[in-house]
């Protein structure tokens, strides 16, 4: 039975195999790895050979050796057998690699700044969001509960790309300094409701193509549920969802960033059978979800390091946005039937979020 090859020690970067007895149970193998940080704190599934090349066999195109990214802050090398490995862990299935992989990549690009992600006090956990046909191939909750439990690629994808950033980037409960954590730090995958979505889809609002499957790596906290049971018309749900986004203590009032609006698909029906498009709900939330600079200048956290230039830091009545312009907003469709949707803060401008393709082996 193999063990992680990145962690045997904080302060190394050896790479020796761990190797227990094939008659080991998965007690004492769930024992072993906890004792030594390998794990969330959850149970897992035992990486043994035969395992690990199933995964492996989830992207047959790419060499298991093969390095996909270097994972700060302990700039371990991220293999596909790596990944591979920490898939397992997690309860993946082999066809869910290269999700996984995709979403690695994403939180690997600078935008991201996975170093800083890796070892902040703030609360943010990567949130995964798929869109393209992948979501219906591999059952990727997009509806009821998406934030929920009962989703295996939902639960398991996101336990995986956590366990690579603990396993092989060495973010585990020494160097993890967030004050608080979320839920979301033990796995954080959803999928667009594209068949309920009025408007053009995510991925496509990014310059996609429909048929592609895509990674959105957001860095965000945990969702806040914002209910609008009675208002339908635009305007009044606008209004209400501004006073949730643009409270004084989100990060993004002093930094702003890419937050995310989860809209939900009735108050997506409402808006979009008002003749709203997608940008025209961006830009109203942008107009309206503000504060004055008065009440913001001396409260929060820094104000950067994207801080928008058109606010009069000489006017106490200036508004202050929570994103830079419309567009900065991440805004999808999902969720189930009711008058909620949620509003997902993140850490700002620091922190931004990254689209991927994911890896289907196929060439077009």
């Amino acid at each position: 039975m193999i063990m992680p090859t990145r962690i045997p020690d904080m302060n190394t970067t050896e790479a020796t195999p761990h190797v227990v007895g094939a008659d080991e149970s998965v007690d004492a193998v769930n024992d072993y790895f906890y004792e030594r940080g390998w794990t969330d704190g959850l149970p897992i599934i035992p990486p043994n050979e035969e395992r690990v090349e199933a995964m492996l066999a989830g992207m047959p195109w790419r060499g298991a050796d093969e390095l996909i990214n270097i994972v700060p802050p302990r700039m371990g090398r991220a293999t596909l057998r790596q990944i591979a490995v920490n898939a397992v862990m997690a309860g993946c299935k082999p066809e869910y690699l290269p999700v996984v992989v995709a979403a690695l990549q994403a939180v690997s690009e600078p935008a991201y700044g996975l170093s800083h992600r890796q070892t902040t006090t703030h609360a943010g956990a990567p949130l995964i969001i798929v869109n393209g046909p992948i979501v219906e191939r591999l059952r990727i909750n997009c509806g009821r509960g998406l934030f929920g439990p009962g989703w295996r690629a939902n639960a398991t994808i996101g336990r995986a790309l956590r366990l690579v950033l603990v396993n092989v980037g060495g973010a585990g409960p020494g160097v993890d300094a967030s004050q608080t954590g979320h839920p979301g730090k033990y796995t954080y995958c959803i999928a667009e409701y594209e068949a309920a979505n009025p408007w053009e889809p995510l991925h496509v609002e990014r310059g996609f193509a429909r048929e592609q499957s895509v990674v959105t790596l957001v860095n965000t906290e945990a969702p806040h549920s914002m209910t609008e049971n009675i208002q339908t018309v635009p305007e009044e749900i606008v209004r209400t969802f501004a006073s949730c986004m643009a409270t004084l203590g989100v990060n993004n009032l002093y930094s702003q960033g890419n937050p995310v609006l989860v809209l939900g698909i009735e108050h997506a029906q409402h808006i979009a059978s008002a003749g709203w498009t997608k940008l025209d709900l961006q830009k109203a939330l942008f107009e309206q979800a503000r504060q004055p600079w008065g009440l913001a200048k001396n409260r929060g956290k820094s104000k950067g390091p994207r801080f928008p230039e058109f606010v009069d830091r000489n006017d106490d009545t200036s508004m202050v946005p929570i994103v830079r312009e419309p567009g900065d907003l991440v805004l999808i469709v999902a969720g189930g039937a009711g008058g909620k949707s949620m509003f997902l803060p993140t850490a700002g401008g620091q922190s931004l979020s990254v689209s991927r393709v994911i890896e289907t082996g196929v060439t077009v």
